[in-house]
């Protein structure tokens, strides 16, 4: 199978989670900017998920981008990825409707270290399929970004037992090491283009 059918699928419900996430965000009923101020846990939560979805978005479309077909094995590990990503709602309405308390905290970390590991399985099924001297493959290298995330959230989620905040502080560094696309990818797409 060519991988934009795959791409369109993701994308759409990628999309649908997102939307799922507005949704979940309550306007407040009165008029004044202080009716706001219990909704801001709400607003933060919801920013930082955005942004993580964004991150796997953008980088899901570069990896398709960087292999020719889709194959059994990997259909079934994309929707593990997705099944992951389609928990962010809840654990992002579950972190700000209780002010990033101590157990919402850690199942946020939860849910982001498997759809790492998610994403690494995919991956890792890609370049299987194609080749270890893939385009993938080439790329991706040993990968020393997404084994960096992985112990990053792991250790999030035990510091969430210490202190909810350096959690979410290590949630944002891990997001601000994945906010730009890997160009290692895009590099190796334009290689393989120009051959």
């Amino acid at each position: 199978m060519k991988t934009t059918r795959l791409e369109a699928f993701s994308d759409a419900v990628i999309a649908i989670i997102i939307t799922i996430m507005v949704l979940e965000m309550k306007v407040p009923h009165t008029l004044e900017l202080a009716s706001l101020k219990p909704v801001l846990p709400i607003f933060l939560s919801y920013v930082l998920s955005f942004i993580y979805l964004g991150i796997y978005w953008n980088n899901h479309h570069h990896m398709l981008h960087a292999v020719r077909e889709i194959h059994g094995p990997s259909l079934w590990a994309n929707l593990h990825l997705l099944f992951w990503l389609s928990l962010i709602p809840f654990v992002t309405g579950w972190m700000g409707e209780n002010n990033f308390a101590t157990w919402p905290v850690a199942l946020y970390g939860i849910v982001l270290i498997c759809a790492a590991c998610a994403y690494t399985i995919l991956e890792r099924s890609l370049i299987k399929h194609e080749g270890k001297h893939s385009t993938l493959a080439v790329a991706v290298g040993k990968d020393g970004k997404a084994k960096t995330s992985i112990l990053l959230y792991a250790l999030a989620i035990l510091l969430a037992f210490v202190g909810p905040w350096l959690s979410c502080a290590l949630y944002v560094i891990v997001a601000i090491i994945w906010l730009i696309p890997d160009p290692r990818i895009e590099r190796a797409v334009a290689k393989s283009e120009r051959n």
